[in-house]
């Protein structure tokens, strides 16, 4: 089959920030700044996705398009080795088990924006009420919707799919959140999270934080999913690779940014004697726990239908991020069974479809209502559950492995000579360049160190219940 190729260098640039821009970014980036140090957070977060995460994404982007191959396709053809092979099938295997848990992660914001279009906002900001949503027998009406949108666009394909999904829904997403932002910096008290977000407390740094900080940035980007190597594949020849990378971790950064000004100061706004650092410890929490009492508390000021109407149009920005995310995720090991197995994309999806819903039916289970997937394992000194056991296994430890191992193939197996030619293409003044040099010292040497340290120590915290900072 001929491999379709995105129209335009604008067309890639939307779909990968799509990817990147994600819950990662629109609320796990503020709780993490409000617990540690504001700016201080901002500073390491920036200097690591460019000076750490950027090389990693420009050699999948490179590794893709030189191979027209999804991330198994890509370490065979170069690899020849069943050990490379091995890992091309881990490459394909992590993105797919991480689109289990993040689709009922985008069900569950699905049901909220649904909740709050329908005038339900006091009932989404009643204590317990999360608990209660995400095992009511409505979270599967939600999760039918998801899957038919995602099902539809998939089905579309590179150009008529990703691209135009990409297209309407970045742009839309961009609009909503700065839009929100100029509401929110109205509110009252609104400058005092400005302040707490823009004000570095450097005292609040240390080595976990540090460590923290790069996995966040590591995991917003979608690195080390595949996502880059397989959207890499419908590049065209002449883009620039190297303005497109950057352009991607900028928005991706921009966007964290825009979330923190939009977050935090909504927080001061519904106390301002608040601590935002205690306030609560996942962006899940901050999502469903903590931002509808925030809502609900505008209708003080704007009356219930405008408080109704802001959640709303919150949880739409939140939506458009999961799901442009979504979409890349799945398009891994969509890309992978078709390049394989010479099928069609449509049974290829079909395929997969049936398989990664009937396990993320077993993950939304596994919140109280299936004991046996509650308690599905035991391990680092807690019971976890069955979408606990796959965040654990797949997004906190494969996943920097993953990127581990890329680094180590991109520049020892398939060599730095062809990713300098590659990175040519579209952009001669590579060659010789600054970033050039950065690139070949930083992916052979202390980048694979830094991304094997995070696998140890989420290994071992996560697992043995060992934290070594």
């Amino acid at each position: 089959m001929k491999r379709e190729l995105f129209s335009s260098k604008i067309g890639f640039i939307l779909a990968a920030a799509g990817s990147a821009v994600g819950i990662g970014n629109l609320v796990a980036f503020p709780v993490m700044a409000s617990q540690n140090g504001g700016a201080a957070f901002l500073i390491m977060y920036a200097f690591f996705v460019f000076f750490i995460c950027l090389p990693v994404m420009l050699a999948e982007m490179s590794l893709g398009r030189h191979t027209r191959q999804n991330p198994h396709g890509a370490y065979s053809k170069i690899g020849q080795s069943p050990l490379w092979n091995g890992v091309g099938w881990l490459a394909v295997i992590t993105p797919f088990m991480i689109g289990v848990f993040y689709l009922v992660i985008t069900v569950w914001i699905f049901g909220y924006l649904a909740k709050a279009v329908m005038g339900q906002l006091d009932t989404l900001a009643q204590d317990g009420a999360f608990g209660v949503f995400i095992n009511s027998n409505e979270l599967y009406v939600y999760m039918a919707v998801v899957i038919g949108l995602t099902f539809l666009i998939l089905q579309s394909g590179v150009k008529q799919g990703i691209e135009r999904a990409a297209t309407y829904l970045m742009p839309a997403l961009f609009v909503m959140l700065l839009l929100l932002v100029g509401y929110v910096l109205t509110l009252d008290n609104a400058m005092l999270g400005v302040q707490f977000f823009l004000i570095p407390d450097f005292s609040k740094i240390n080595v976990q934080v540090l460590t923290d900080s790069l996995a966040q940035a590591f995991f917003s980007l979608s690195l080390a999913m595949g996502i880059l190597i397989t959207y890499g594949s419908y590049i065209q020849k002449n883009n620039d690779i190297v303005g497109a990378g950057k352009m991607v971790a900028g928005l991706s950064l921009l966007v964290a940014c825009c979330a923190g000004l939009l977050i935090l100061p909504a927080v001061f706004w519904s106390d301002p004697s608040i601590d935002p650092s205690q306030l609560t410890d996942s962006s899940i929490g901050m999502i469903f726990m903590v931002l509808p009492k925030i809502f609900l508390a505008l209708q003080q000021d704007i009356g219930f239908f405008g408080a109704s109407f802001v959640a709303s149009f919150f949880f739409l920005l939140v939506f458009f991020a999961a799901m442009t995310s979504l979409i890349s995720i799945i398009e891994v090991p969509v890309a992978s069974l078709m390049d394989t197995k010479g099928i069609s994309r449509r049974r290829s999806l079909i395929t997969l479809g049936v398989v990664m819903i009937a396990l993320s039916v077993l993950s939304a289970l596994s919140f109280g209502r299936v004991e046996w997937l509650t308690s599905f394992l035991s391990y680092g000194g807690a019971d976890k559950s069955f979408f606990d056991v796959i965040m654990d296994v797949f997004y906190y430890s494969i996943l920097p492995l993953n990127g581990l191992l890329l680094c180590l193939f991109v520049i020892y197996r398939w060599k730095k000579v062809s990713l300098h030619a590659e990175m040519r293409e579209g952009n001669p003044g590579f060659e010789g360049s600054l970033m050039q040099k950065y690139i070949d010292v930083s992916l052979g040497t202390f980048i694979p160190a830094i991304l094997a340290v995070i696998f140890v120590l989420n290994v071992l915290g996560r697992f043995f219940g060992v934290q070594v900072f």
